[in-house]
């Protein structure tokens, strides 16, 4: 999985988050206080990346498992194939809170992601995590940032790798590459209830405290009419209805469509490709498309 080029040295973050990182994430958004120096954001014109990595970090068996069971994954000695992320999340919020990230982290907006296991991780097996993130590209609706993580054991090995696209709404480029075209997947029977607190839930395990998730009045105030269930859940609940379906070594690509409000119910679908599997989230009485997916056999590593 090609990453962009990073010119600015790593620098070493642990993997938390919190109060001061929700409110790194806010400030630069609100009107007068965004524009203060320290608070301000750099211009996106001499933006040449961020790199961060964390100390070894030991996968610790109550943290996965509390993970799998909100997501769905069956319990086992090795990690669900998108937990990794979980190791990874703090240091994305810390090269989006970065002064030097030319985009406030409130408002960007979450619209793909891939995800790659060379190799299952598993449970007490110490790792080293690093992301970085380049330049912007273009897009229709504006510019996206792809935030590269990559997950390798004691030996230097690349275990597991991710991609995530985030995008900052504005002039977009009518001319920019549309992306992945996904197999169509219609719904096939299945549905899931999703109570209202599944982003706090979500929140507590994954770190991940966007106001958007986590109750109607915080998600009212950036847009939306109730919180919305984090994309990488909804990613992660697919891949675990088809867990017992996909080999070691495998690519699992994304897109987030419509967002999913909450409480609500969302309709699974999946078929079979030549080389893997299509997949889908969408409403079951409109058939909107919260999500399109499909994975395939992992090259490379």
């Amino acid at each position: 999985m090609a990453g962009p080029i990073v010119e600015r040295a790593a620098r070493t973050h642990d993997g938390s988050t919190g109060v001061g990182t929700l409110l790194r994430a806010a400030l630069p958004s609100l009107p007068v206080v965004g524009s203060l120096p320290g608070v301000r954001k750099a211009r996106p014109e001499g933006f040449e990346g961020l790199a961060v990595t964390r100390p070894p970090v030991t996968v610790e068996r109550a943290h996965v498992e509390a993970y799998g069971d909100l997501c769905g994954f069956p319990r086992k000695d090795v990690a669900p194939l998108t937990y990794p992320h979980m190791l990874a999340f703090g240091l994305h919020m810390a090269m989006m809170t970065d002064s030097a990230f030319p985009a406030p982290a409130i408002g960007t907006v979450h619209v793909a992601n891939t995800v790659t296991r060379h190799r299952h991780v598993v449970i007490g097996e110490q790792v080293g995590v690093s992301a970085h993130v380049g330049p912007s590209r273009p897009h229709a609706k504006g510019t996206v940032f792809d935030f590269v993580t990559e997950v390798r054991d004691g030996d230097g090995e690349l275990v597991w790798e991710s991609s995530s696209a985030y995008l900052r709404r504005g002039r977009g480029d009518a001319a920019a590459p549309e992306g992945t075209v996904f197999p169509d997947a219609p719904a096939t029977g299945a549905t899931w209830s999703l109570p209202g607190d599944l982003g706090r839930r979500y929140a507590a395990v994954s770190g991940d405290h966007n106001p958007i998730h986590l109750y109607p009045l915080t998600a009212k105030a950036l847009g939306f009419p109730r919180q919305i269930a984090h994309g990488m859940w909804s990613l992660a609940r697919c891949v675990a209805a088809l867990e017992n379906r996909l080999p070691e070594a495998v690519t699992v690509e994304v897109a987030f469509k419509k967002p999913i409000l909450l409480p609500g119910r969302v309709a699974f679908g999946s078929r079979p490709t030549d080389d893997g599997y299509a997949f889908s989230l969408s409403d079951p009485r409109s058939g909107a498309p919260h999500l399109a997916g499909l994975s395939r056999p992992a090259t490379g590593g």
